[in-house]
């Protein structure tokens, strides 16, 4: 093989790597895009899903005080929560204006919007995350145990 032919081959080696480092970079990216948008998604069917139990708890109440008692006590079923130490205890007291808001909205629409809503929850969602580092929605990511088989 002459210098050319080896010279030749080297740039199509050099090029053939290149290639393939450009395709796993590639893949690489896509795996942690297509990650971030099903975190995404999830939270978006959390938020959907505890804000529409949360509508339906407050619904029949008869003030905003029993609203506010019985969305809290949705959300710590929700969550697991039989107990309340004083870190719970503040998401709670932080929760309390969301389940407020809804209330509003869903009693009196007329005095009040959709967006104090998406604001109150909002507010709650950013504090949370400044407060423990972490999404809220992050509370509801319970792994189930596997539990053994059991023949009858």
């Amino acid at each position: 093989m002459t210098i050319a032919a080896k010279s030749f081959l080297d740039d199509l080696k050099a090029a053939a790597a290149q290639a393939e480092a450009a395709e796993a970079q590639y893949r690489q990216e896509a795996v942690q895009r297509i990650a971030q948008l099903e975190k995404e998604r999830a939270f978006a069917f959390r938020r959907l899903n505890l804000v529409n139990a949360v509508a339906g708890a407050v619904r029949q109440a008869e003030n905003e005080e029993a609203a506010v008692a019985g969305g809290l006590a949705l959300l710590r079923d929700r969550v697991d929560w039989s107990t309340v130490d004083e870190r719970r205890s503040e998401v709670l007291a932080r929760f309390s204006p969301l389940v407020a808001a809804v209330f509003r909205a869903v009693t009196r629409p007329e005095d009040a919007s959709s967006r104090d809503v998406a604001d109150a929850l909002a507010e709650f969602e950013a504090w949370y995350l400044n407060q423990r580092g972490n999404a809220f929605w992050a509370l509801f990511e319970q792994e189930l145990p596997e539990l053994p088989l059991v023949e009858v």
